[in-house]
């Protein structure tokens, strides 16, 4: 099914667009992907669709596993404080490749250059000094600045025709002085750090009272024998995606705008839009990345070309909450369901400039396809960077920005790090970029 976006109702949705995150995007729609599985429509070109992700296929190498039965990614979980309450967080990304490689996380350089112009967009947080009897063989506590508010209800209301959504509210909500981008007081290693839950439990994995909406299921460890180090860990719903021709998987965790999060069940982080800077990937100074999304991409369960906000929004399940027991949720995302995104570089690419200008914060480029391209069946699902921009550059006749506004970044952040790969490792870009297209110049 493809989904035509009347020139009314874009302008009315304009504003909503610019300020809703990630979509699907990618290059060369509908091509065939190694290492799938015996699946049709949707999935196909996703990689396998169950077991576990072999560990030679993580990026994040501190995951314990990546279930793509039940779509989690079991982590390590790190108890915190935050204005005197218990929280708990997750790493997932460092910018120093020390720090990186001994905790088993993402190098991401460019997270260095988060807090240019931002202050608010890294909490300085401190770290307590416990005495041997204390703690013999562990963690000591992070003391965080600020935390999310768990609280509030998420809601995604669907529109008449799924997307723009006619209600959106966050699940969870940044408190004051809360980045999920953290630096230790006395270093000048940044890590992501997003806090998953707040208080002793129990923990609410259905309705998400007091944790993350992507958060499916806790456990906290008991005091640790003699000589032992027992772990506590969550398991988080992962999202689907592409980079450089390859299915990938990755967390969604912050947003820096309310729709963005409802959407992506992310926490509400309005610092992370002002950080360093809109449309600056790759050049002086940059926090960010590319991420490419499509606001009227096909829908359908059934269909492999389906990709972007509609497509979630009535093939995946977006107005519910997720949780293990909703088995209709988590089997349309296995089976294609969510937004597809298209990353850009990313830590296995072959260029090592590439690789090493991975950020887990993404820079929203929100692409439109044209009444033309739909009529003539070209809005297909993409899955290549080079592919979306040589395409942007040649034919502004089929793919526009929102509204038709040109194509580039929308001013959109989400702090998304990626977990791994599902198939073969993203290693080139499917097409070389073509003159004065939107690719940096080098």
């Amino acid at each position: 099914m493809r989904t035509l976006w009347k020139p009314g109702l874009v302008a009315a949705a304009v504003a909503v667009v610019v300020a809703v995150v990630v979509t699907g995007a990618g290059g060369g729609g509908g091509q065939a992907l190694a290492g799938t599985t015996k699946a049709s429509g949707a999935a196909s070109g996703l990689g396998p669709l169950s077991g576990s992700l072999p560990r030679k296929k993580l990026t994040l190498r501190s995951a314990i596993n990546v279930d793509l039965s039940k779509e989690t990614v079991r982590l390590p979980l790190y108890k915190g404080r935050a204005d005197g309450k218990t929280v708990w967080y997750v790493l997932l990304d460092a910018s120093d490749p020390g720090a990186a490689h001994n905790l088993g996380l993402n190098h991401a350089p460019k997270l260095a250059n988060v807090g240019i112009g931002c202050p608010d967009c890294v909490q300085t947080v401190t770290l307590d000094s416990p005495a041997p009897a204390e703690n013999p063989f562990g963690q000591a506590v992070v003391n965080f600045a600020g935390a999310p508010d768990f609280s509030p209800k998420r809601v995604a209301q669907p529109g008449p025709d799924g997307f723009p959504l006619t209600k959106a509210e966050p699940g969870s909500v940044a408190a004051k002085g809360y980045s999920p981008f953290i630096r230790i007081a006395g270093s000048q290693t940044v890590y992501s750090a997003p806090i998953v839950a707040s208080g002793d439990g129990p923990f609410d994995v259905e309705h998400h009272t007091n944790t993350h909406d992507r958060a499916l299921g806790f456990h906290i460890a008991p005091k640790s024998p003699p000589g032992q180090y027992l772990e506590s860990w969550v398991e988080l719903l992962f999202v689907k995606g592409f980079d450089a021709g390859q299915p990938i998987v990755y967390l969604s965790t912050d947003a820096g705008q309310p729709l963005t999060s409802a959407l992506e069940r992310s926490t509400y982080v309005p610092a992370l839009d002002k950080a360093a800077y809109n449309g600056g990937d790759d050049f002086l100074g940059s926090a960010r990345e590319r991420l490419f999304g499509f606001v009227n991409g096909q829908t359908g369960a059934d269909n492999k070309q389906a990709q972007g906000f509609a497509h979630l929004v009535k093939d995946g399940h977006a107005a519910e909450d997720a949780s293990a027991s909703n088995h209709g949720l988590i089997d349309a995302l296995r089976h294609g369901g969510d937004l597809l995104n298209l990353f850009g570089d990313f830590p296995t690419l072959d260029d090592p400039r590439h690789s090493e200008a991975y950020s887990p914060l993404w820079d929203a480029q929100l692409g439109q396809w044209t009444e033309k391209a739909i009529k003539q069946g070209l809005d297909k699902r993409q899955i290549d960077e080079n592919v979306v921009f040589n395409l942007a550059a040649t034919r502004p006749d089929l793919i526009t920005g929102p509204g038709g506004a040109p194509y580039g970044a929308a001013g959109v952040d989400i702090n998304c790090a990626v977990i791994g790969f599902t198939s073969k490792a993203p290693a080139k870009n499917l097409a070389a970029p073509v003159p004065n297209s939107q690719f940096p110049p080098r």
